[in-house]
């Protein structure tokens, strides 16, 4: 198994006192669910569980060659989730670098610890004005919007009016999906602060916004686009 890396690339194009966007991207180069093993079929098209590290990169890319004059910010968490000697048990308890600690339930739901880290990192060490993260996170959004929509979990009126200005004009296309406390409430652990994954599978999409909800400081404007269904 490699071990994991975080990659951060910047884009200044505007002065160095000027607003910040951090794009986060889910870097899973491989997923074979870990010990929460997937099914053959469920695991032959995990090499493309890093689309959400692509698409960040690709929008850098883009922004480059336009000569953009904004600062971006763009972090990707590269991880392989494999079996073997190193890999998470069911029940092991996580302490992230903001302090939370994590039950793990699931080791198939990994992406959100590597995004969860990544977004801690930004917080803490750029203070973006505004962070958007995009992931293959969930089957749960494929099951609730197909190939034809990706799931968007956005509280910020601003942030959100600028991506639906952003959808207009790409032609991409999600849909608004809840985030209220009580979604929240669902990851708390008996044993740790939280959950990586209630067992119960209940809005299984908007449980991975909402473990993600307690990585982003709550004064920095976030939005969470769950691409699963749309990356191909």
């Amino acid at each position: 198994m490699r071990p994991a890396r975080l990659v951060i690339l910047r884009h200044r194009g505007a002065a160095s006192d000027a607003p910040t966007l951090a794009i986060v991207g889910k870097g899973v180069t491989f997923d074979s669910g870990g010990l929460s093993l997937k099914p053959t079929d469920g695991m032959l098209t995990m090499k493309c569980d890093m689309a959400g590290a692509a698409t960040m990169l690709g929008a850098l890319r883009a922004i480059a060659l336009l000569k953009l004059k904004v600062n971006v910010l763009g972090l990707c968490g590269l991880v392989e989730n494999m079996t073997g000697p190193a890999a998470m048990k069911l029940g092991d308890v996580l302490h992230a670098r903001n302090g939370k600690t994590i039950e793990v339930h699931n080791t198939d739901a990994e992406g959100r610890l590597v995004l969860a880290d990544a977004l801690i990192w930004a917080c803490k060490h750029e203070s973006p004005a505004s962070i958007v993260d995009l992931a293959t996170l969930t089957g749960g959004v494929v099951t609730a919007l197909g190939s034809t929509f990706a799931g968007l979990f956005c509280e910020d009126d601003a942030l959100r009016g600028r991506l639906e200005q952003a959808m207009a004009t790409s032609g991409e296309r999600w849909w608004r999906l809840p985030m209220d406390q009580e979604y929240r409430d669902m990851m708390k652990s008996p044993v740790a602060d939280i959950l990586n994954s209630n067992p119960n599978r209940k809005a299984h999409p908007i449980q991975g916004a909402a473990f993600l909800s307690y990585f982003v400081e709550p004064k920095v404007p976030w939005a969470h686009i769950d691409i699963a269904g749309v990356h191909a």
